[in-house]
């Protein structure tokens, strides 16, 4: 299974990115995906999930400005970031969460991840 993130750059204080996530392979079904950042010299932490029935969970920094959706079809997560800050200034990676695949081995698989920076 391979996750494949875009959608990130530099944008100013107050601008908008739109990251997507793309899960391929031999993929039969993914239970939720979501998105998680990582800034320098700090830990990864989880930003928002959506899952299969499309109830959607968002870290507290995220709610009213990030909205995550997903195209369970097309194994696509999207994040629609707003009001973006220069403290929103990460790598944010991709999860797919509980897969199952048609061939090899399940579980939980990440993307390489998509740069984000906020100039203030």
């Amino acid at each position: 299974v391979q996750l494949v993130e875009s959608g990130g750059g530099l944008v100013q204080a107050g601008g908008s990115l739109r990251l997507s996530c793309v899960a391929s392979g031999s993929i039969f079904s993914i239970n939720a995906m979501g998105w998680y950042r990582q800034a320098p010299g700090k830990k990864r932490d989880f930003v928002a999930l959506v899952d299969s029935g499309g109830t959607t969970n968002y870290q507290d920094s995220a709610k009213g400005r990030f909205t995550i959706s997903s195209d369970n079809a097309k194994n696509t997560v999207y994040l629609q970031m707003n009001s973006l800050k220069p403290e929103d200034t990460a790598v944010y990676y991709c999860q797919a969460a509980s897969v199952i695949v048609t061939s090899g081995v399940g579980g939980d698989f990440w993307g390489q991840g998509t740069q984000v920076t906020v100039s203030s």
